[in-house]
């Protein structure tokens, strides 16, 4: 009986049961883990078993089956004697060295209060039904900072690139103020010539009158394409302006979950779903 011995017949145990006992030390567990989330959420794991070591012994005797299966001039209570005396020197030498290597399984470990645990090897597979599963990358093309950049750069030039609305001139307006001048000056000339004769007392009331006529021009409804004009180009800004916060929060989100993802992650995601995430 030697330590490689054990471990082939441990590996080939916990291929088929769950269980494993080591007579008078402890057991080796082969525990199924469901499928999970790695690599910061953005990768499904297949499900796998997980080997581990417990200092409870179960009432298998699994062992003594196969080594006295191996060892045809062996009886069955001779082999659970031989496999007793071998652990039991087997855990004399872990206590004392803290560390013994198992074949194909990985490595058995003491602590200093020489409680037992046990280390798998990265490679170890005893899931024969996950053959041929491989892990699910969720990620695409992830965008670098100067991908970025370069689109909010090309968004901004799009628009202010965009045609102003049109806007009328302003020296057009002043022509309000010569049209309201233009009744008044017939008056005055008329006044100073003194070629009233051809007019009775009656007629003149008529040609004072005629400016009251003319005058009410109402100005506001010729100011107000002007005013509708300009508020499209303050809401033409303001949304512009919207446009470029939102691009630098989305490039501020981006380098957050660059640099501090588990921070960022605490806000998208609940502590149970962190455990999940997170493994």
């Amino acid at each position: 009986m030697n330590i490689d011995l054990l471990a082939k017949m441990v590996k080939e145990a916990v291929m088929d049961h769950d269980s494993v006992t080591l007579p008078g030390m402890g057991s080796f567990v082969a525990e199924l883990v469901p499928a999970s989330f790695t690599d910061r959420g953005y990768t499904i794991l297949p499900p796998y078993r997980r080997l581990y070591f417990s200092p409870k012994q179960g009432e298998d005797r699994l062992l003594v089956e196969l080594y006295a299966r191996d060892n045809k001039d062996l009886t069955e209570a001779d082999a659970a004697r031989i496999l007793e005396e071998f652990i039991l020197e087997m855990k004399e030498v872990l206590k004392e060295r803290k560390t013994l290597i198992l074949s194909g399984l990985g490595r058995l470990r003491a602590t200093r209060e020489n409680h037992f645990f046990f280390v798998a090897d990265e490679d170890l597979d005893i899931y024969p039904a996950g053959f041929g599963l491989q892990p699910i990358s969720l990620k695409t093309h992830e965008e670098t900072p100067e991908e970025v950049a370069a689109a909010v750069s090309n968004l901004a030039e799009a628009l202010e690139a965009e045609p102003a609305p049109a806007v009328e001139p302003e020296a057009d307006t002043p022509s309000v103020a010569e049209n309201e001048a233009v009744p008044e000056e017939p008056a005055e000339e008329g006044a100073s010539s003194g070629t009233s004769a051809p007019y009775s007392v009656t007629e003149e009331a008529p040609s004072s009158e005629a400016p009251a006529e003319e005058a009410p021009i109402e100005t506001p409804a010729e100011e107000a394409p002007k005013k509708s004009h300009k508020g499209w180009k303050v809401f033409g800004r303001i949304i512009l302006w919207l446009l470029i916060i939102a691009v630098v929060a989305a490039v501020a989100v981006a380098v957050v979950g660059r640099l501090a993802p588990e921070w960022l992650d605490s806000f998208l995601y609940s502590p149970e779903q962190l455990q999940i995430l997170h493994g």
